[in-house]
Order: structure tokens, then sequence, then C-alpha cells
């Protein structure tokens, strides 16, 4: 059978990530084949049991495999889907010369310590941050911190083990409670080690822009309108467009293009998160290469556009132009608040006929466990809205969330 002769992306991807299938859907928008490498090996998804089979914990094997396939058949463009791939798919790219953002970039983007130390090295505004060995006597290790003060893991991501704590002794109680969360990370070190940083009040956003040879251009800005003080921090609501000024929007921007530079990086998607203070000061809380996790993506999403779209132009060194919907959207992430195995979800005909809701999904099954933060990394589903204004999709939004109930049965555990 002769090959085909569209140019092959490279998909570097957890076998069960939501990403694969917008990706795959974008990369046939774009006339280009995908190849999916993952540890999938016999997934019931077909692209993924019919793809590159890697291992992630052998970076040196699976770069030989990629390599030996790029040799059958050239790839366009490689990309990792998530956090824990763009680092391998940034060495991938370097090995064979595509565009790619420097390996130690990636790496940066995906690792909270190294972030924080490079960007405080740059004069980037991020918060007073240290690290907090597990190995070693805690109290000791508490003298001289900022109360309240935020734990965090090292790698993990969707707000998991994500902490406020006001005192020493909700300090100590929540690195017990972390403990067993990092030990299920990767890697030895970031098994052993919490990130500590002071705690910034102020309002919330989300920046999705993306670089090319090195500058940076905007997307959006997402308002976070529900207040995120802690102790967990569940993203719930995102809305655009912003309510920031063109101004502030411009400063937003300014200072993530000053990290992104701090980083190293220099193509591909942007997602970051920062919190502006009660004296307008941004803060950087977070730089990834990559796109807006979950399902929010499709916010984004006009006849025209889709942020995978742009993600793979980038890959492929051909960007597309960047078109936004012209009415305000929203999205929430419904957080899970109670443990327990879900029973069944009551409210959703009411809520979905509340004026300027487009779509409620529900993603967790009938049956499925449930588990709130800090533990948990899951959300129940989205609900999406739009509208002329964005005080009116967040309305609609926090009205359905309203009509929504999760009935859940209690969890027994057989001793």
């Amino acid at each position: 059978m002769p090959q085909s002769k569209k140019p092959r992306l490279l998909l570097i991807s957890f076998h069960n990530s939501y990403r694969i299938a917008p990706y795959i859907k974008a990369a046939i928008n774009l006339g280009l084949e995908v190849t999916i490498a993952s540890e999938g090996k016999h997934s019931l998804v077909s692209e993924v049991a019919n793809g590159l089979h890697i291992n992630f914990t052998d970076a040196e094997t699976t770069l030989a495999e990629i390599l030996k396939a790029h040799q059958k058949k050239p790839f366009a463009g490689i990309l990792g889907s998530d956090d824990l791939t763009v680092e391998l798919a940034a060495q991938a790219a370097h090995a064979i010369g595509l565009p790619h953002n420097p390996p130690q970039a990636a790496l940066y983007s995906t690792r909270k310590d190294l972030a924080r130390a490079q960007l405080a090295l740059a004069g980037c505004p991020v918060p007073i941050h240290c690290l907090l060995d597990m190995t070693l006597p805690i109290k000791r290790q508490m003298a001289g911190l900022p109360w309240p003060c935020i734990l965090k893991p090292l790698n993990m991501s969707a707000s998991r083990g994500v902490v406020r704590v006001n005192n020493e002794t909700e300090f100590l109680l929540a690195c017990q409670r972390l403990q067993p969360i990092i030990k299920t990370t990767t890697g030895e070190f970031e098994q052993q080690h919490l990130l500590i940083e002071d705690y910034i009040d102020g309002i919330e956003i989300a920046y999705e822009g993306f670089l090319h040879e090195g500058k940076l251009s905007s997307i959006t800005i997402f308002d976070k309108p529900e207040p995120l003080t802690g102790p967990y921090f569940a993203e719930t609501i995102y809305v655009t467009p912003s309510a920031l000024s063109s101004k502030m929007q411009q400063q937003v921007k300014a200072v993530i293009q000053k990290a992104c530079t701090a980083y190293g990086l220099n193509t591909g998607a942007i997602h970051a998160e920062c919190r502006i203070d009660a004296n307008n000061k941004i803060w950087i809380l977070e730089i990834a290469s990559r796109t807006i996790g979950g399902d929010c993506a499709r916010m984004l999403d006009n006849e025209n556009f889709s942020i995978e779209e742009l993600a793979i132009s980038l890959a492929i060194k051909q960007p597309i132009k960047v078109s936004m919907p012209e009415k305000a959207r929203g999205v929430m992430m419904i957080p899970v608040r109670e443990k327990g195995l879900l029973k069944r979800v009551e409210g959703l005909l009411e809520a979905s006929r509340i004026k300027h809701i487009d779509k409620i999904d529900i993603i967790i099954r009938e049956g499925h466990e449930l588990q709130p933060l800090p533990e948990g990394n899951q959300y129940l589903g989205y609900i999406f809205a739009s509208a002329e204004k964005p005080e009116q999709v967040t309305a609609a939004i926090q009205e359905a969330y309203a009509c929504l109930e999760f009935v859940t049965a209690p969890i027994f555990k057989i001793v």
C-alpha cells in the first residue's frame, strides 16, 4: 500500500488523554496525518493502539524509537499534549531539527520550583518562595515563613495538592496530608519536596497566547469572577473578554513575554496564570508551554479556528491566523465538592434551559468514585455559556450551577 503524501504530525501523549481527539480533528482540518506516541499498546482507541509505542520512563530509548520512525517517514512537526510530555517533545524535535522550545525551557514550564528560581533570577514578579524537604524535620524548616502561605507539589496540575495554610498548625497538618499525594508523582526529588510560597491576595486571571520566533501574541485573557482564596483552589469559572483595561492587558502581556524569555521559550502555545494585587502589580503563578487544559478550549472554537490547530501550525512553522468568537463566552469547570460514589446528577434539564447556557457536559459517569481537592484532580464536567456581555455569561453559569445537585453515596472500605 503506498504511503500517504500528507505531512505527518507526531503527538506525544498519555494514551488516555482527553486532548488526543481534538488534536486529531485539528490535524485533519489542516491536512496532516497524525501518529500518536504513547504507552497505549492495548488501547481501544485505534489511533493510539496503531501508533508509536514508547516508554515515558526511558527517554533515551524513546528518542531512538522516534528517530527511527522519522527515518521511515519524516515528521513535519512534534507536539506534547500535556505538561508531562512537552519536555520529551522538545527533546525529540531538537534531535530531528523541527520547530521546538529548548528542552530546558520546556522543563522550566513543568517544574514549579525551577520555574520560580529562573523567573526570580530574571527579575520577574513571582511570590517569595522556598523548598520544603519532606525527608527532614518539618518544624525546623518553618522559621520565618510568611502567613498565610501556599504549599504545592512541584509538578502536578489542575490545582492538585495546592493548599493555603494560615499558621504553623495548619502547615503541619497540610504536610501530613500532602505526603501521600506527592508520592504518586514522577521523580524522586519531586516525591520528597514541596514548594512553599507567599500567598498573593488579589484577582486571578488566565492568559492564552502563543510564541512565534520568540515574540508573544495574545489570544485572550480570561477573568475568573469567583474568588480563589483557599484553602484549596479548584478552578471554576473562566470568562472572556476580560474586564481589565487595555493598558492592564498590555501590562499582563509584557510580564508574560519577559517570563517566556527568561525560560527560553520561543515557539508554541502559552497558557499562563497570574494574580493582580490591590496595587495593580501582576504576579506570575504559572507559565505553561501548552494550550489551556480540559475542554475549556472549546470556548475559543469557531468555524475558522481552534487552539489545537494553532498549536499544530506553530509546530510545523506555518502559523495560522487567530480569530476569536464575537460573543462573550465562558465555562465553568464543575468542581468535585464531596467524596463519594456518584449516583446521579439532578437538575440538568432545568439548568440547560437557562438563558445564555449553550451546553452542559457531565463527563463523570454514575458509579465513579469522586475525590475532591487536594487529593483529586477531576472535574465533574463543564457548563458553557455565551452572551453579549461577560457579566451575563457569569450570571447564567452561576444560575445553572445552582440548579445542579450531585447525589453521592458513601464509600465503604473493606478491611
